[in-house]
């Protein structure tokens, strides 16, 4: 696995990723190149081989309590692997150091396991809105996270229990 810092030079290849894992409502290129060059966020990509096979992005503005996801996509034949963990995790990192206490994120109501990652990690359903995902019709569940908490789980030293005496 080969996390690094996303690029302009990486959005070609984002945006094949973005239209296969989004048929139906991918971002625009434009759109995602405004993500990539804005300060405000930080986006990460996943190279096996030369070939991306996974981006996220976070918004987290530097001193501001909160953060939010703002996608993750894995290739589908990439999945299963931990890579979309490491992902968020690496994400969940960036937003903690520009500051931030609290993480938000919309997920599709019909990607339980997109869901079932964010829960492990500690996320929790907050809200619904309704037909969010157009032109699906299908809701966002609203998930929030106590980064800091997070963190402090995280980062914790490993105890006896672990094999660390």
């Amino acid at each position: 696995m080969s996390l690094r810092t996303a690029t302009a030079a990486d959005l070609d290849d984002i945006m094949r990723l973005e239209r296969a894992s989004f048929p139906t409502d991918a971002w625009s290129e434009a759109l995602m190149a405004g993500e990539l060059a804005s300060p405000h966020g930080q986006y990460v990509v996943d190279v096996e081989g030369g070939r991306l096979i996974g981006y996220g992005g976070v918004r987290a503005v530097q001193g501001a309590a909160d953060a939010d996801i703002q996608t993750i996509a894995i290739a589908a034949d990439a999945r299963g692997r931990g890579r979309g963990r490491a992902l968020l995790r690496a994400l969940l990192t960036t937003a903690r150091t520009r500051g931030a206490r609290e993480m938000f994120l919309e997920v599709r109501a019909d990607n339980p396991a997109a869901s079932a990652l964010y829960a492990s990690e500690g996320f929790v359903e907050v809200g619904r809105r309704p037909r969010y995902y157009q032109p699906d019709d299908v809701d966002a569940i609203v998930m929030q996270l106590d980064l800091v908490a997070w963190d402090a789980r995280n980062t914790a030293a490993p105890t006896a229990a672990e094999g660390w005496c």
